[in-house]
């Protein structure tokens, strides 16, 4: 008993907590502001027709604000793409920063993209194989759905933790080697914010430090993995 309170109080300390804050920090600095010249959406578009980013669209999406660059698209929340807020300038700064990523041709960038591609086909045909499992167990009476589940639990979980490892270096870079120059350079917003918009960059780039952190609690469960 006392082991399991252990283990739930790590957990919460480890994952619960990071999230709270990185809300905390957002909705601290989401008022809407009538110094704030724009909207997170028309910042994004007004910053990449700056850097001369044209074929970058930018779009409202209800899947988290994010950088798409299948269709070099940076897609807002609706708080951030229609906000006059300092938490939506920021956060379109962030996604801007991934745009101009992608355009640099970033190694760390190309690389996130690979991996994220190669663990979403696992994660498929793994999903697959989990899902044929039980049938197999049923129709073949062999131990095999339990290797099956071992290696697809396995290697789900090892490939999400790979690709959030090399997702950390590609947020810093965006927030704090990209965002935070193209806010200072452009007069974006005032002097007296830049410490705060540096609060929301450092938690924009956590948001993924807590996905790792939730990958890697997950770990220590695979030796109990159910039997078939």
């Amino acid at each position: 008993m006392v082991l399991i309170i252990v283990i739930l109080a790590v957990a919460f300390l480890l994952v619960v907590l990071p999230q709270l804050w990185i809300h905390r920090i957002m909705d601290r600095h989401a008022a809407e502001r009538a110094d704030i010249a724009g909207t997170g959406g028309e910042f994004a578009r007004h910053a990449l027709d700056q850097l001369k980013l044209y074929g970058v669209k930018v779009e409202q999406t209800e899947m988290g604000s994010h950088y798409d660059p299948i269709s070099r698209t940076v897609r807002l929340e609706p708080r951030f793409m229609s906000g006059r807020s300092l938490s939506a300038i920021v956060v379109a700064a962030h996604e801007v920063g991934h745009a101009m990523q992608h355009a640099m041709n970033l190694p760390m960038f190309e690389r996130r993209i690979r991996v994220a591609e190669k663990a979403h086909i696992f994660s498929m045909v793994a999903a697959g194989f989990l899902f044929a499992a039980p049938l197999l167990m049923l129709i073949g009476k062999t131990p095999m759905a339990l290797v099956i589940n071992v290696v697809g639990i396995v290697g789900s979980i090892l490939l999400s933790l790979m690709t959030q490892i090399v997702t950390l270096p590609v947020e810093f870079d965006a927030s704090f080697n990209r965002a935070l120059p193209l806010l200072q350079k452009g007069r974006y917003i005032k002097d007296e914010d830049m410490p705060a918009a540096r609060s929301l960059l450092r938690a924009a780039a956590y948001t993924y430090v807590a996905g790792l952190l939730r990958t890697l609690i997950q770990i220590p469960g695979l030796g109990r993995i159910p039997r078939i």
